[in-house]
């Protein structure tokens, strides 16, 4: 493998400005260019929700329509991580990085400028193919970088708070945009940020990729996995609008079911697979997949449902409600970096598992909503929990996930790690809003709405829980360190 230019600095050359200090520094600047990559794409997928009455009045979209510039982004994201991550470890970690980010950039451009629906959808949908590339390769860049060990763990941690943050900081951060400025800000804001880290990158990110007699692209794989997994996320999406049983939502679901179990076959016949199955023989490779998957079915609904409890019910405004929940987006980060810390002294499944207690306790919280309940016990002290908690368990999957794979691998891990997130959080959040609206049958009145919401959040500490149990029963006994 070509390795990070640093890696090949001497290492006994100890001076302020020798070579160790510049190692230092460029490790440091490859966490932070990868990072903020991830801040950027997590943050897009929930920055549109508050911006989306002011871009009905502007554009005129309909209901179904507000719903694709959400959908467009998250199909396409999910769809083509898992051929992001591969082609970041054939073409280049840095290549790749820098390619997703400028197709994500120029995507935003033509967002915030669009002067109808479908213009704006279309760009929403490639800025999704551009995040596709670009967040394995943060990934794949960052664990590249630094070696493996407690420093890597550290480094992890640091990444997995800032994602979440960006997560945390979507409603906060289309709350001010919109209130202050407009809708087209939102969009608009990824330009000058994606502009200065594209500069940044390509000076001090060193290329990194696979054995050059490896870069072959699997063809037949690339397209039935993504066209899978596009399938299936358009499926998903579908019961939104369609409900579970419609032909719009079976179909797809069916179709992409059908591709992914063509892929498999496909792979384990091929000479160079795009995803050599053996992976899945790593048992901390496939469990933490697996909890990764079903913690993000329940972290990705919690920003949604407690800023449709805060507009809908409590009646806060859309920079109020961002505002109400950066006690939440601070205790993930916390909980993300305090996870590498206790990785140590209790061992990353023990930590995997207490973390995600903490944040089933803080489910069971908030599912005791009412409709005029004081903050600190309706959104602070609930949220305080959860997100500390899915910090400290998202970090310490992610890590055992990576340890777990060869090299050569790592960019398709982290692009199999953001997808089991992103596929769950998919998945979650269209089945939780089916289980509120059941609750509500309809009503708008704020003790419906909170009956419905409060069912939510006590079906994915359920679902958490039984996570939870399965993280018990599968992730190794050995998994002591990541």
């Amino acid at each position: 493998m070509v390795r990070v230019a640093e890696e090949a600095e001497p290492a006994h050359i100890s001076g302020p400005a020798g070579p160790r200090t510049r190692t230092r520094t460029r490790t440091w600047a490859v966490v932070l260019a990868a990072c903020a990559g991830q801040f950027l794409v997590v943050l897009d997928v929930s920055v549109m929700n508050v911006a989306l009455p002011s871009l009905r009045a502007d554009l005129g979209l309909s209901a179904a329509g507000l719903q694709w510039v959400l959908n467009a982004y998250s199909i396409a994201f999910a769809g083509f991580m898992l051929l992001g991550g591969r082609a970041a470890d054939l073409f280049g970690r840095k290549r790749m990085f820098l390619t997703g980010l400028a197709v994500f950039t120029l995507a935003s451009v033509v967002g915030g400028l669009a002067q109808e629906g479908w213009q704006l959808i279309t760009a929403r949908a490639v800025q999704g193919l551009g995040a596709a590339v670009l967040a394995p390769a943060t990934l794949t860049l960052l664990t590249s970088a630094v070696p493996d060990g407690p420093a890597r763990t550290r480094a992890v941690g640091t990444w997995t708070a800032v994602g979440a943050g960006g997560g945390a900081a979507g409603g906060l951060v289309g709350g001010a945009l919109t209130d202050l400025l407009s809708w087209r800000w939102v969009l608009l804001i990824n330009v000058p940020v994606g502009v200065l880290l594209l500069a940044g990158a390509a000076v001090w990110l060193a290329e990194s990729r696979t054995d050059v007699a490896r870069r072959r692209v699997d063809l037949p794989g690339a397209i039935l996995v993504t066209a899978g997994l596009a399938a299936v996320a358009y499926g998903i999406v579908q019961t939104e609008e369609r409900g579970w049983g419609a032909a719009a939502t079976l179909l797809p679901l069916a179709g992409g079911v059908v591709l992914l179990s063509v892929f498999v076959a496909v792979e384990s016949r091929a000479r160079v697979p795009l995803m050599p199955l053996g992976l899945f023989r790593v048992r901390s490779v496939s469990a933490a997949n697996a909890a990764m998957f079903i913690n993000g079915s329940t972290s990705f609904t919690v920003w949604f449902f407690m800023t449709m409890y805060a507009q809908n019910v409590l009646g806060y405004g859309p920079l109020e409600a961002g505002l109400a929940l950066v006690p939440s987006s601070l205790s993930i980060v916390f909980g993300s970096k305090l996870a590498p810390r206790l990785i140590p002294v209790t061992g990353a499944r023990a930590l995997a598992v207490t973390g995600a207690l903490v944040a089933v306790a803080g489910f069971g919280w908030q599912s005791m909503m009412t409709a005029d309940g004081p903050y600190f016990s309706v959104i602070l002290g609930p949220g305080l929990l959860i997100m500390t908690g899915l910090g400290v368990a998202g970090t310490t999957l992610a890590a055992l996930a990576t340890a777990g794979a060869e090299p050569g691998d790592a960019g398709l891990v982290s692009g199999l790690i953001n997808t089991s997130r992103t596929m769950g959080g998919a998945l979650g959040l269209a089945v939780l809003t089916t289980v509120a609206a059941s609750r509500t049958a309809g009503g708008t009145s704020p003790q419906a709405l909170t009956d419905g919401y409060a069912l939510a959040f006590r079906t994915a500490g359920t679902v958490l829980l039984a996570g939870t149990l399965l993280t018990v029963l599968w992730l190794p006994r050995g998994s002591s360190e990541a």
